[in-house]
């Protein structure tokens, strides 16, 4: 068989781009895992870069991106335009990564929870980044590949869906070489080798690897545009015939609305969000259908009718969105997520307003979409900006929102979420707490400071804050000691509490002034010294158990089972002294010196707090 057979057959590849952009992106690819991988071993070390914010986060977030806009301009931008885009690109993003840096943004990495992951940019600044490059360099590719600053609707719609594919299979590719990998490693695990198993948990294997096989797949799906454009055709086909489905749906729904008022929709809290997504529905289904603008001719007529019935439907779907925004704005003010629901309103009464006026038209089917979708292209791309410059940054914007409300009255101390300042809205929320600390005034003024401290104070949202560390005085205090002529030992009260081992095990008597314990002293494991026995009063009801180590120090040895003491006759009877130690009904075994433990069933033996209050 010859070459072009081959080619004809689909068992061959095109020389769509030359073998040396071929090499070009792959060494990017290797370069990017080199890159990404020293990043995420600094990271993991807390070594530099990753100790320096202002460094480090515009790294990751150019690491992350720029080498697939390369990649993905190689071969179709000329060389020196398609340096100069990666350039600007880059820029950008250093941009965005600097300034959610320096508003706090930063926080959990894109790996999980490793040593400096408050130096990661943001996830919502990744995510959106994501989109917006997306669209932007389908913008540019058409451009460059028309010759002019605003292409032509197909070559925009060639350009989008062939990118989006390309990047959504290459993300495929690499999660079945992930899984080839796998089933390899548990092959070899069948006869007892695990070299690969463990070569797959090195990341430095697992990081080049994986941006050296995005690299590969997205020249794979280059060379082969028209494998890429009938995969495209066939997902438009299927999509356009749910259309009829989506249409009915919505139609029915907003037929309905009269009967059923729109109080139930309020009730729901999310009527925003679901109207958003059934007209990002729409919108995708619309598209599908209109295709490239040249398709009109051979679109079955329900298909045509159905797309021209959902552009009608659009505007009344978006308008109750923006209605029922506004109605929780007026209430509870802005926050983040309103205000991005807003800008996602923004850009979707753009496609509304467009698709309305294109299916009153009666000389074309449709034709001005194209328009639309191009103007809507660009808007998106300037919101996008928008939210994560300083311009429009909704953690700003939010901030300003609630503290107006409080400043002004519309909402009290005991209602306001002092939280969401100090979680959600980034330095300026914390900045606002702080003047709240230093100088509320008014009726409120007192409360105001006191809850604005406390959420300062907070490290995690709906935790409480952060108590201070207790003295050993303060710790004394706490704990009433039974019988009342017993002492606690002076290296229990001297012992540095705060840097226990196992903080959650302590009763927070030991951790926050105010809090009350009982302490009763006794001998539980016949060292002759004594141990104590710990129990917060309700309604937690915690306990633990401390003995002496040889060290000097106090350890915990076990727990009460929370039924016992919730039981209040027993803890009376416990404090009167009406109590003597018994050895366990069942022992532990020691096979070849080694101490096992039988855990008893419960189930045997149940403890019944109205039996234990019988005299």
């Amino acid at each position: 068989m010859s070459y072009s057979a081959a080619v004809d057959e689909g068992l061959a590849l095109e020389d769509v781009v030359s073998p040396v952009v071929a090499q070009v992106r792959l060494a990017i690819g290797l370069l990017q895992g080199a890159l990404l991988y020293w990043l995420y071993r600094s990271a993991r070390e807390n070594v530099w870069p990753a100790t320096e914010s202002y460094l480090f986060a515009p790294l990751v977030l150019v690491g992350l991106l720029v080498p697939v806009l390369l990649i993905a301009s190689l071969g179709h931008l000329p060389a020196k335009k398609a340096g100069l885009w990666a350039l600007a690109a880059g820029g950008i993003l250093v941009a965005l990564a600097l300034h959610d840096t320096w508003r706090g943004g930063a926080g959990q990495g894109p790996w999980g929870s490793v040593g400096a992951a408050r130096h990661f940019p943001s996830g919502l600044l990744i995510g959106f980044s994501m989109a917006a490059f997306y669209i932007a360099h389908a913008l540019v590719a058409a451009g460059s590949y028309d010759g002019r600053r605003v292409a032509r609707y197909p070559t925009y719609f060639e350009q989008g869906w062939k990118l989006a594919i390309q990047l959504k299979f290459s993300g495929f590719f690499v999660a079945v070489l992930w899984a080839v990998l796998g089933l390899g490693s548990a092959l070899f695990m069948l006869v007892k080798l695990d070299f690969l198993r463990e070569l797959l948990t090195k990341s430095w294997f697992a990081i080049p690897v994986s941006c050296f096989a995005y690299s590969c797949a997205m020249h794979l799906c280059d060379v082969r545009p028209g494998i890429v454009r009938g995969i495209r055709t066939l997902a438009l086909v299927l999509l356009s015939w749910i259309l009829p489905v989506a249409a009915l749906l919505v139609g029915g729904f907003l037929l309905s609305l009269p009967f059923t008022g729109l109080e139930a929709l309020w009730a729901t809290r999310s009527a925003t969000a679901v109207l958003l997504g059934t007209s990002a529905l729409l919108v995708v289904l619309i598209n599908a259908a209109f295709q490239n603008g040249e398709a009109g001719p051979g679109v079955a007529r329900v298909i045509r009718a159905s797309a021209r019935v959902a552009a009608l439907l659009l505007l009344p779907l978006v308008g109750i969105a923006v209605y029922a925004l506004a109605l929780r704005v007026g209430e509870y003010g802005w926050t983040s997520d309103r205000i991005i629901a807003a800008a996602c309103l923004l850009v979707a009464s753009c496609y509304a307003l467009g698709y309305f006026w294109t299916a009153i038209q009666r000389d074309s089917w449709l034709g001005p979409v194209a328009n639309v979708n191009v103007a809507t292209t660009f808007l998106t791309l300037g919101v996008l900006l928008a939210l994560f410059s300083p311009l429009f940054d909704p953690a700003r914007l939010s901030v300003a929102s609630q503290m107006a409300r409080l400043e002004a009255g519309k909402v009290g101390a005991d209602q306001f979420d002092f939280d969401y300042l100090r979680f959600e809205g980034a330095r300026y929320g914390r900045q606002a707490l702080e003047r709240l600390k230093a100088g509320a005034q008014g009726p409120d003024g007192a409360a105001i400071r006191e809850k604005a401290a406390l959420a300062l104070a907070k490290e995690q949202r709906g935790m409480p804050a952060q108590a201070a560390k207790l003295t050993a005085a303060a710790i004394a205090a706490n704990l009433k000691v039974w019988p009342g002529t017993a002492r606690l030992p002076e290296s229990f009260l001297r012992q540095d509490w705060n840097g226990f081992k196992r903080p959650w095990y302590l009763p927070r008597c030991m951790k926050e002034a105010g809090q009350s314990c009982d302490a009763y002293l006794f001998d539980v494991n016949g060292d002759a010294r004594p141990e104590i026995l710990l129990i917060a009063e309700a309604p937690r009801n915690e306990s633990a158990v401390f003995e002496e180590g040889g060290d000097g120090g106090w350890v915990g040895i076990g727990q009460l089972a929370p039924n016992v003491t919730q039981c209040a006759p027993l803890l009376e009877k416990l404090r009167a002294g009406r109590f003597q130690l018994v050895a366990p009904r069942v022992q532990d075994l020691e096979v070849d010196g080694q101490r096992v433990h039988i855990l008893p069933d419960r189930a045997a033996e149940p403890f019944v707090c109205d039996a234990a209050s019988k005299p």
